[in-house]
């Protein structure tokens, strides 16, 4: 048995030498991509990774950003929570919601998801037509 490794070893070895000398031929060679290549593709890699993932993202951030700053009085909003309210009172980092008739939080302004403007709300209620069957 361990006859037959060392044969098979000794002819591995010499493939291995006969496929180095044979590449040693300069002609044989594949061309070499120059030394910026490299560099240049994992710039270009980066540059996809950012306009892919992060500047969207910086992007929306932002949005909430700007609307929750003009988040006023009479606005309906729905928090991270879940929970849906209208907007009584504005301070400088909170907010009071009005979520039911006896029931009032004073809520993070970064805790709001999603705002529906006071006129929106006005609007669409003026749209709206009951008939009846």
């Amino acid at each position: 048995m361990t006859h037959s490794f060392a044969i098979f070893f000794a002819q591995a070895t010499n493939a291995a030498n006969a496929a180095a000398t044979a590449g040693s031929d300069p002609s044989a060679q594949t061309p070499t991509q120059p030394w910026w290549y490299m560099f240049v593709m994992y710039g270009l890699i980066l540059t996809m990774v950012y306009f892919a993932f992060f500047r969207p993202q910086m992007q929306a951030k932002k949005k909430q950003e700007q609307t929750i700053k003009t988040a006023k009085t009479g606005d309906r909003i729905v928090t991270t929570g879940g929970i849906h309210g209208v907007i009584t009172n504005v301070k400088d980092t909170t907010v009071i919601v009005k979520i039911s008739d006896n029931a009032k939080l004073e809520l993070e302004k970064s805790h709001i998801d999603k705002i529906t403007r006071a006129e929106a709300v006005a609007a669409d209620s003026d749209k709206l037509t009951v008939t009846k069957v």
